[in-house]
């Protein structure tokens, strides 16, 4: 019963926040399989594709999700001597421009382990990143347990990690929880389970400070060790599994 009264309250705590906006989108993943409509699967191992590698272990491939009981589950392997996982997009497919966007998962937990659900600007293919803009609505690294990530990434950061909040929650790696950003012509906040996490307003804004006045496209990915992850695996955890509960926009 306890359970079911905090699920209640956060969600009257997000339905505040959403005001008058309309849900425009959502992905429930109903289906038997991702929609191709809506859905793009990356494969690779991030380097020699460049543009989104991070010295990471994992190879994507077309056999690490599934969809089950209306959830999209990831699942991060050791297979031998490899490491493998998946990542999608919503590139050309699905992109918005401002709104209220959330996501309701279930970390995968462990020394190495890296999910994730971001965003990246259309318009990577022409101006690279990081002009093209990041929104990192949620990160999480196992070797820095019961914490989650905030960041944007813009030119004048030069791609660094400087615009950015992490943020202890002991209760994270139980269960499910609600991950957004408000994202308004001039502003971003970021929430976990209704509660602001960190707010982004540069007082100058210009192409290099604030690239977020054009559509962006939702990813969704486990990485393995990396840039961020670490260079330390443990191989004892996997299989782990990122499940996503849906995906909804609010305009």
């Amino acid at each position: 019963m306890k359970n079911i009264l905090i699920l209640l309250l956060v969600s009257q705590i997000c339905l505040a926040q959403q005001g008058k906006r309309k849900l425009i989108w959502k992905e429930d993943f109903n289906g038997k399989t991702l929609n191709t409509n809506t859905w793009n699967i990356e494969l690779g191992n991030g380097c020699p594709n460049c543009g989104w590698g991070n010295n990471e272990r994992q190879l994507y491939t077309n056999e690490n999700h599934k969809l089950a009981k209306g959830k999209l589950i990831i699942t991060a392997k050791k297979e031998g001597d490899k490491y493998t996982s998946t990542r999608i997009t919503t590139k050309s497919k699905q992109e918005f421009q401002y709104g209220y966007f959330e996501a309701r998962a279930k970390l995968p937990v462990g020394q190495g382990i890296w999910p994730a659900f971001w965003m990246l600007g259309s318009n990577i293919n022409e101006v690279g990143w990081p002009k093209s803009g990041e929104i990192d609505i949620l990160e999480y690294i196992g070797r820095e347990p019961k914490t989650v990530f905030n960041s944007l990434h813009t030119q004048d950061s030069h791609g660094n990690t400087i615009n950015t909040k992490k943020t202890k929650i002991d209760e994270i790696e139980d269960g499910f929880h609600l991950y957004a950003v408000d994202w308004a012509k001039d502003k971003m906040d970021f929430y976990v389970d209704g509660n602001l996490l960190y707010s982004f307003n540069p007082i100058q804004k210009t192409e290099s400070t604030w690239p977020f006045n054009q559509p962006f496209y939702f990813i969704l990915n486990v990485a393995i060790g990396g840039d961020f992850g670490g260079p330390e695996v443990d191989d004892s955890i996997f299989p782990q599994q990122f499940i996503i509960d849906y995906i909804k926009v609010y305009q």
